[in-house]
């Protein structure tokens, strides 16, 4: 595994007693991101969506991303997963970091401080570099769309 430094700021309304994100496992590609909700939980009715904060700002280096994505126990437990997953915090990015959870359940979820709420995977950047072009190449598939390759067994 290649270990990259980012920066992480603790903003005033983080609570220090809160962990910083960690990976929990030696072989774990996300770090765990929680909850910084001081003033109470957020309720989550089913089919609802709300913006998690963390309390953390980021500097991610040039040619990197952050990738917010869902945990995947939260989400087969609970029901509760991250509506943009993944979420991208780009390099230039120096905002709170945010956590937008969606409610897929039918029941209420209420989410605490301290939650693990998802996980956060740093990832290189690759640009295209756009070409256009009259004509493009020939492949068996074409131009068939979803579906087009079999039916799933």
């Amino acid at each position: 595994m290649t270990e990259v430094s980012v920066r992480l700021l603790r903003l005033p309304h983080h609570d220090p007693a809160l962990p910083l994100p960690a990976y929990e496992t030696a072989g774990a590609a996300g770090a765990d991101l929680r909850a910084c909700l001081p003033l109470g939980p957020v309720e989550l009715p089913p089919g609802a969506r709300a913006l998690i904060p963390t309390g953390l700002a980021l500097e991610i280096p040039d040619g990197h991303e952050a990738q917010v994505r869902p945990r995947s126990g939260l989400a087969l437990k609970q029901g509760i997963t991250v509506a943009n997953a993944p979420g991208t915090i780009d390099s230039d990015y120096r905002g709170e970091l945010g956590v937008i959870l969606i409610n897929l359940s039918d029941v209420p979820a209420t989410i605490a401080h301290g939650d693990r709420v998802a996980q956060l995977v740093l990832a290189p950047v690759v640009r295209a570099a756009w070409s256009e072009a009259d004509v493009l190449g020939e492949t068996d598939r074409g131009a068939g769309g979803f579906g087009s390759t079999g039916a799933a067994e």
